[in-house]
């Protein structure tokens, strides 16, 4: 059983254990966030003798990652062999402090501007901030009260001794004032991570990535998964992929190195020198499975990934079987990216479902074997026309647009690729997201039209902003593409890269939504069969 052990510490030895390295702020902490009014009341209570509760400090040896510079206080590192004592709870009191007796500047307020009234009584505020009716021989600095030489304050207050037996006074009650302790001592980061949220229960509770920063953090050996994830978040920028949540990547460790990956795996199922063993390796598997999405899958971007989950059991594909798939392998992934999509699979219970999918799953496809399914899939027009209702945030959309990015659509106007990127694709208004039946013309020229079947996936193309914004807007289909048909030679081409045949066929130069709908959605449905290894549990259209 945890047995806190409750002491104190004078004003020296806390001013010495922080400039000695001993006392150190936890990465996991938040930053410094009090102004100068708050600590001018703190000293003000100190000064007083009265209590400001206690630092909660944690004892150990480990080298956590930390927050280095307590505003612009640089501060050394701890001596190798020592304890650390990391703060769980009074970060903001003991820098409110420390700035004031050095007097430094943090952000923008100056803490050498935090004074103590020489002629004030103890039932006024005796540290202020405010000194404009104050004469300069009435108040002392703190940092001047504090660490300011004899010498200098004689000669500045000498012609009066209440001020002189004031500044002493005030000087030993900082001097003196017994800050109360709560010491944690022989406990794991997790326990003291817990105590860490507990006692912050108004504040934001610790995730896991915050957790394993601390935890693996390694200076003999240059680890710093902080440090890792934005030199990685900077390289996934350049490809697309920057959208990756941290979360996602401590999944995809964890099944690599146990198989699960519940907050509780990987916290305490990962020991810290295998993760770090590990990381390059996850690293690279990762660019792995990010390369055979965009290629065999077109997911082009993060943004069009139906769940970030999915990324985790192709990394462990890839983990496993560091080849290129072989062309059955492609096809069994290809078909359990579809039957995730057209299941809403990862709508809840992520972890568990992943845990499941990398051993029933993964394992079988690395092997070469077609994985059997509890769940079948409807692939139908019907199906798609019930579900298809265009919504950047629903998964099976996300999918269907994947489809329609991997066909590499180019622009209607001059046959130049479409340039698809995050930026333009978080919102479901973004001007790349096309309506080939632009909702205005629609509402105006065929009102009786449902909303939700112009609003539909089957009526979604990919195209430049400047396109859809600039020229097309609300023109009806007849006459934007009559003009794309004499700019552009290979507009035929163009279309079917949007899954859109022959444009009499298709309904589009006699403007007849019903017949275009009813075209393109098939379209959609025929390559989407494509894409999946059908088996008799699944409905799908003959």
């Amino acid at each position: 059983m945890l047995q806190p052990e409750p002491g104190h510490f004078t004003f020296e030895q806390l001013k010495s254990k922080i400039e000695d390295g001993n006392i150190k702020i936890p990465q996991f902490q938040r930053q410094f966030v009090w102004n100068k009014e708050k600590a001018t009341k703190l000293l003000d209570s100190i000064v007083k003798g009265y209590p400001i509760g206690s630092f909660i400090l944690w004892e150990t040896k480990s080298r956590l990652r930390t927050i280095r510079n307590i505003g612009d206080i640089s501060l050394p590192d701890t001596r190798m062999g020592e304890f650390v004592y990391y703060v769980l709870d009074g970060q903001q009191r003991i820098t409110s402090i420390y700035a004031s007796m050095l007097g430094v500047m943090i952000e923008k307020d100056d803490y050498s501007q935090i004074f103590v009234d020489l002629q004030a009584d103890e039932s006024q505020e005796i540290v202020i901030l405010d000194i404009t009716d104050k004469n300069s021989e009435n108040i002392i600095s703190i940092n001047d009260l504090l660490k300011g030489k004899m010498s200098e304050i004689f000669a500045k207050y000498g012609k009066n001794q209440n001020s002189l037996d004031k500044i002493e006074l005030y000087k030993q009650r900082f001097t003196t004032y017994q800050f109360p302790t709560i010491k944690i001592s022989n406990v794991e980061l997790d326990v003291a991570t817990d105590i860490f949220t507990r006692i912050n229960v108004g504040g934001k509770p610790l995730d896991t990535f915050e957790i394993m920063c601390a935890k693996t953090y390694d200076e003999n050996q240059s680890f710093d998964l902080y440090e890792k994830r934005e030199k990685q978040l900077q390289e996934w920028n350049d490809i697309g992929y920057e959208t990756v949540s941290h979360s996602t990547v401590l999944q995809a460790v964890s099944v690599c190195v146990n198989g699960a990956c519940s907050r509780k795996d990987i916290l305490n199922k990962i020991d810290k020198q295998e993760f770090i063993n590990i990381w390059e390796e996850i690293d690279d598997d990762f660019g792995k499975a990010i390369d055979y999405l965009k290629k065999a899958l077109g997911v082009a971007v993060s943004k069009l990934l139906p769940y970030d989950g999915l990324l985790v059991p192709f990394v462990y594909f890839f983990h496993k079987h560091p080849q290129t798939p072989s062309a059955i392998q492609s096809k069994y992934l290809k078909d359990y990216f579809w039957r995730c999509v057209l299941t809403n699979r990862f709508s809840n219970a992520l972890e568990s479902k992943l845990a499941q999918d990398v051993t029933h799953v993964m394992d079988e496809i690395i092997q070469g074997n077609q994985p059997q399914y509890e769940q079948g899939i409807e692939v139908t027009y019907e199906f798609l026309k019930r579900n298809g209702t265009f919504s950047t945030g629903n998964a099976l959309i996300k999918g269907l647009l994947c489809l329609l990015a991997g066909r590499s659509p180019r622009s209607f106007k001059n046959d130049i690729p479409v340039v698809i990127d995050n930026a333009w694709l978080s919102q479901g208004n973004s001007k790349n997201y096309h309506h080939f039946f632009p909702k205005n013309y629609m509402r105006k020229c065929q009102p009786l039209i449902k909303e939700d079947l112009v609003n539909h996936i089957a009526n979604i193309t990919i195209v430049d902003s400047y396109l859809n914004k600039n020229e097309i807007r609300d023109r009806a289909p007849s006459d934007y593409m009559s003009q794309y048909c004499e700019e552009n030679d290979n507009i035929d081409e163009t279309m079917r890269t949007h899954l859109i045949g022959d444009l009499k066929e298709f309904g589009i130069l006699d403007d007849n939504y019903s017949v275009f709908f009813e075209k393109r959605l098939k379209e959609i449905v025929s390559l989407l069969k494509r894409e999946i290894v059908l088996s008799d549990t699944d409905i799908f259209d003959e």
